[in-house]
């Protein structure tokens, strides 16, 4: 089984996936994987552009959890969404030193929920997690994406509305 770890930059994804490896699960962190299939970098929004289709087509599936912002794209088994809160969110973007025209792009994304849309137009609702990072431990999310990928807990999104927090985007 492929399990993928996704949400906006800053929600958690690599420090949650840290964690499951240091659990003994497998973890390929997707932007190993996409070097080849860049196409240019867009000086504006400070990112690279790849070739998305190509990327995915030559994906080979692995056993363990995937963990990236484009996981969803990918022909997984289960997917869990982190979530931050957009204020929390841009202060975390702002500590890495990320750009405030990026940071007000995923804040936005964020709090339209960008992702966790396009994971339930790829993916079956049942094999999707939706799960609030914001003040939540990196180990209590670890522990809750065990639950989830054993059928311990069902699936669950839709919860999570930050359509208050466009205007501060």
């Amino acid at each position: 089984m492929m399990y993928g770890i996704t949400g906006t930059p800053g929600t958690g994804k690599s420090s949650v996936a840290e964690e499951l490896a240091s659990r003994g699960y497998r973890v390929v962190h997707l932007s190993d994987t996409m070097s080849r299939f860049v196409l240019e970098k867009d000086e504006e929004r400070d990112t690279l552009v790849i070739d998305e289709e190509e990327w995915i087509s030559s994906f080979v599936p692995v056993e363990g959890f995937v963990e990236g912002h484009l996981a969803h794209l990918l022909p997984c088994d289960r997917v869990i969404v982190l979530r931050c809160r957009p204020d929390v969110l841009r202060h975390r973007l702002l500590s890495r030193g990320y750009a405030e025209t990026k940071i007000s792009e995923n804040a936005a994304a964020e709090a339209l929920d960008v992702i966790l849309v396009e994971s339930l137009e790829i993916h079956p609702p049942d094999h999707i997690y939706e799960m609030d990072t914001t003040s939540m431990s990196v180990s209590r999310c670890a522990g809750l994406i065990e639950q989830f990928i054993k059928g311990e807990i069902p699936p669950s999104y839709g919860s999570i509305d930050w359509s208050a927090y466009l205007e501060a985007c």
